[in-house]
């Protein structure tokens, strides 16, 4: 399994809205780097959903339900959709602030490419949920976590 991070701007597409639609074709993905990434996601892996623009954080996690196919809303075959369901929601949301601040994650690419929508994550930093709630010391979401 990969793990990757997926952002939405909350007043275009909130994790609420997302949870209300049970699945959605993540579309409309126009950067080559992002597009390689869903490109390379599989059905199961699993995706960190981030608020951009309002909220800047990780909310929850959702699950990849269809692999990658041409984008529909384009006619340009270059551009492709990945089909998401949520999987689970963070009882706390996990800031881009508490990210930067934990020197382990200083080359997740949330980081280094931030403004990248679609961004892989590695294995070491998919516990990052877990990982920053114990340096504050608040491991709830491990027990907490709610799952769809």
């Amino acid at each position: 399994m990969a793990y990757w991070l997926i952002k939405s701007e909350p007043f275009k597409y909130s994790w609420e809205q997302f949870v209300k639609d049970k699945e959605t074709m993540w579309d409309g993905v126009r950067n080559y780097a992002a597009r390689n990434n869903l490109r390379a996601m599989k059905k199961g892996d699993q995706a960190f959903f981030y608020h951009s623009n309002e909220g800047v954080e990780i909310v929850g996690i959702a699950k990849v339900s269809k692999e990658s196919y041409q984008d529909p809303t384009t006619d340009n075959e270059a551009w492709l959709v990945v089909n998401f369901k949520p999987f689970k929601k963070l009882k706390r949301p996990v800031s881009l602030e508490a990210i930067k601040k934990d020197k382990r994650l200083a080359d997740m690419d949330l980081v280094r490419l931030g403004r990248l929508s679609v961004q892989s994550v590695k294995p070491e930093e998919w516990d990052l949920p877990t990982h920053l709630l114990i340096h504050l010391r608040d491991a709830s979401f491990v027990k907490e976590a709610v799952c769809f």
